[in-house]
């Protein structure tokens, strides 16, 4: 079925939930996660600041992420593959996905809609479109969901 799931991961909450359903898989297809970290260059290009200091903030911060991907994965024997790379987020995933030869994507989504959504643009819906290897989305528990309008007559 699979064999290298890649798993982006930024520490946020669907991209935990995301992990957890990547290992699940992992562990029943005896697959191998790839565990993927971004340095999002384009954020450090439009500070002021010391970027040399923000870019080995954001590797530590990588590192540990990645890190407690392999520590999740221990429990059941998932072999999990970490690594830190730095670009515009959803390049670098589809980039890191051709090398690895991966053959699934696990991302997790904020669920965001409207107007929100078109500001903040989507790392996963870029991946989703531009992707040569399936993509299952995982929607994070916390993440809004838009009610159906009611069909009731009162309304």
């Amino acid at each position: 079925m699979y064999d290298r799931i890649l798993v982006p991961l930024d520490g946020s909450a669907p991209a935990d939930e995301a992990l957890d359903r990547a290992i699940d898989l992992a562990a029943t297809a005896d697959a191998t996660v790839y565990a993927l970290y971004v340095v999002d260059e384009r954020v450090l290009h439009a500070t002021q600041l010391d970027a040399g200091g923000l870019v080995r903030a954001y590797e530590e911060e990588g590192e540990r992420i990645v890190s407690e991907a392999v520590e999740a994965a221990d429990p059941v024997g998932v072999e999990v593959v970490t690594a830190v790379e730095h670009g515009s987020p959803h390049r670098a995933i589809l980039q890191y996905a051709e090398e690895v030869d991966a053959d699934l994507i696990v991302m997790g989504t904020h669920g965001r809609r409207g107007i929100e959504r078109y500001l903040l643009g989507s790392v996963t819906e870029r991946v989703l479109r531009m992707a040569d290897v399936p993509v299952l989305t995982i929607r994070s528990e916390d993440s809004p969901i838009e009610e159906e309008e009611s069909l009731d007559a009162d309304a």
